[in-house]
């Protein structure tokens, strides 16, 4: 088997192992049953807002270190962490335990960038794209298979939701066996380069970077989530870095650690891709969308069973399993779309219905009106977010993709957090869960209506400058 290869399947087996987690869909109703016996009121107010600030602060480390770490060891922190977490929720009982669990929560979340950026450091460029397509369908299927496997365990009386926590917990340690395995990472992205390497991506296109506007203009395909990550990168600059080996070379120069070269280049980096109009506006959209769909899926389960008081939610497994199976045809759908001028409208309706969704969701005494508005949602959601990923790559004249993609995830568990603390907390309203989605839903109209008034007053300079210059055409 080719070395490629290897490390593909070997983290593709991690991917899924780390997301096959069938106690997710239902760790509400087990932490609220009389396993723990926790309200849901103290996980609303308490013990999920917790976990959202671990996250945060635990991803502004990581996303430092994980470079200069070399990835690997993050990912083996990323398997510790499960483990802990899931032990936690299996052998505790108090909330200040529970608490406890939300850090190792946050590092469990924080630590998946490595998985992401550990493939582009260890494969030659030429298989980025596919490499990054296992990855992807392998966290996918693990998130579809973990759903199936939980309606299928629950609705059949097999398991009941703590012995749910048994085969996350085993999942967790098959993923750490198979992060050990792992190949080192001799060369990262920025700490550790050849000279060569620095030399190579010292230069910054400012072309593209002053045309920034005519290629958000030309009509191109939109790629999909699992080209996003790796193919605009590698199209965009094949020619800029030494292609790495698939195993080491004892001809090639070492790597050696710099902290000036790596501050350069993030330096250069980051100021090329946030100085281009096209980027800003997109990762600015980016940014506030994922922060409100990660406060939807945060709280979405306690919402349900405020909804259906009388009965358990005993299908939440079943719609965890659609959102994922139906968000990747809707990332898929993304990917074939072409022109950005339509997409912006596009994007702009599917944020108004996103938000009717949620305000429905609110409202609803239905739990199936609420389950099937959290499938519409989640599905939109990934339409849009591939959409817009896709038009931030293809702008980017660096190779800087998953810089900018871990910048715009940071900004958005930071608005997360001040969102959690505004709308959840007792420290702000305090609003019950109902309150909350409409809030969300109220939040995503807003978006929509901010930015289809941002595409007017685009359309309008450029209509005002196209008849600027016609008039002075006709003057001379």
């Amino acid at each position: 088997m080719q070395s490629w290869l290897r490390i593909s399947l070997l983290l593709c087996t991690f991917g899924f192992f780390r997301e096959m987690r069938p106690s997710e869909p239902f760790v509400v109703e087990y932490l609220t049953g009389p396993d723990r016996n926790i309200t849901s009121e103290e996980l609303n107010r308490e013990i999920y807002p917790f976990g959202t600030y671990s996250v945060l602060v635990q991803l502004v480390i990581v996303f430092l270190i994980t470079d200069i770490l070399r990835y690997k060891a993050i990912i083996i922190v990323s398997a510790l962490s499960g483990i802990v977490l899931f032990g936690i929720l299996l052998w505790t009982r108090t909330v200040w335990e529970l608490l406890i669990g939300q850090v190792f929560y946050g590092t469990f979340m924080a630590s998946e960038v490595a998985y992401y950026t550990y493939i582009y450091a260890k494969v030659e460029k030429s298989r980025y794209q596919i490499v990054s397509g296992h990855t992807r369908s392998a966290i996918l299927c693990g998130k579809f298979l973990g759903g199936v496997l939980a309606q299928v365990l629950v609705s059949t009386d097999t398991l009941d939701y703590r012995e749910l926590h048994y085969i996350s917990f085993a999942s967790q340690i098959l993923s750490l066996f198979v992060a050990i395995a792992l190949p080192s990472v001799s060369q990262s992205i920025y700490f550790y380069k050849t000279t060569t390497d620095v030399d190579g991506v010292g230069a910054v296109d400012d072309g593209n970077k002053d045309k920034g506007e005519n290629i958000e203009g030309t009509p191109q395909q939109i790629q999909s989530p699992d080209e996003l990550e790796n193919g605009c990168a590698a199209e965009n600059h094949n020619n800029k870095i030494v292609e790495r080996s698939d195993s080491s070379t004892s001809n090639d120069v070492q790597p050696k650690f710099s902290w000036r070269n790596a501050s350069r280049l993030l330096l250069q980096h980051t100021v090329s891709a946030y100085t281009n109009p096209t980027v800003l506006k997109w990762s600015i959209w980016w940014a506030l969308a994922t922060c409100g769909q990660l406060q939807v899926i945060s709280y979405a389960q306690i919402l349900w069973k405020e909804i259906d008081e009388n009965h358990e939610s005993y299908y939440n497994g079943a719609v965890e399993a659609t959102v994922t199976l139906l968000g990747a045809v809707g990332a898929m759908t993304a990917g074939l779309m072409n022109g950005v001028f339509r997409s912006q409208w596009i994007l702009t309706i599917c944020s108004i219905l996103m938000g009717a969704f949620m305000i429905i969701s609110a409202v609803t005494n239905i739990l199936w009106v609420a389950y099937a508005m959290y499938v519409m949602f989640g599905i939109l959601y990934f339409f849009v977010i591939t959409i817009a990923s896709a038009i931030v790559a293809r702008n980017l004249s660096d190779d800087s993709f998953g810089l900018i993609f871990g910048i715009n995830t940071l900004i958005a568990l930071i608005l997360q957090t001040i969102l959690t603390l505004v709308v959840v907390t007792d420290a702000g309203l305090g609003l019950l869960p109902r309150d909350q989605y409409i809030v969300y839903g109220s939040y995503f109209v807003v978006l929509a209506i901010i930015f289809v008034a941002v595409v007017i007053v685009e359309q309008f300079t450029k209509c005002t400058k196209k008849s600027k210059d016609l008039d002075v055409k006709s003057i001379q």
